[in-house]
């Protein structure tokens, strides 16, 4: 392949070619139940990752504890350069980098770090079903600000269903209706 391969993103649409040596987000496809362990192994290996957490209480008869399991199970992101990849293919536990047509798909920076502001400011996230139909809105302020999503109503709570495309995996966070407008389609 040459430096300047060319790269479509996670909608089939052609975007402009990529150098192999520059950073992108990839998405890694772990085995089930070991994304912590695999983001060990890249801190270890001094790659760049990010593994969204949330925190869930599980009760048994005698005790309640509270974990900290993976926001997208079987997944964990990764910066690097295409050329690069190899490094974390190596990693145990990692199947492959998510992409099509045997080429690893780019994930854009700005959900990336839509994710990290989701997770690092304190909102409660949860997992939740993969959604494409639905009320869309935009929210307007807070740390989630610009961010669309498809509003439900749950338990007397409104929603927002935040999804990642690429792998077809959502999140939802309680927002009050007041921060939110109808998206424009």
């Amino acid at each position: 392949m040459s430096a300047n391969a060319r790269i479509e993103n996670y909608a089939g649409q052609p975007e402009r070619p990529v150098p192999h040596y520059q950073p992108r987000w990839y998405a890694a496809h772990t085995s089930a139940n070991h994304e912590k362990r695999v983001a060990e192994q890249l801190k270890l290996r001094r790659i760049d990752h990010f593994l969204p957490l949330y925190s869930s209480v599980r009760r048994w008869k005698d005790r309640q504890v509270q974990l900290e399991l993976p926001l997208f199970a079987g997944y964990v992101f990764v910066r690097l350069a295409l050329r690069d990849r190899l490094q974390v293919l190596e990693v145990p536990g990692v199947a492959r980098l998510v992409g099509f047509s045997g080429s690893p798909a780019a994930l854009p920076d700005e959900e990336i770090d839509a994710l990290r502001r989701t997770v690092g400011c304190g909102v409660r996230a949860a997992p939740h079903p993969y959604l494409t139909v639905g009320r869309r809105v935009r929210i307007l302020a807070g740390p989630l600000a610009g961010q669309e999503g498809i509003l439900l109503r749950w338990k007397g709570h409104w929603r927002v269903v935040l999804s990642v495309q690429l792998i077809q995996r959502s999140m939802a966070v309680e927002m009050d209706t007041a921060s939110l407008e109808p998206a424009a389609f």
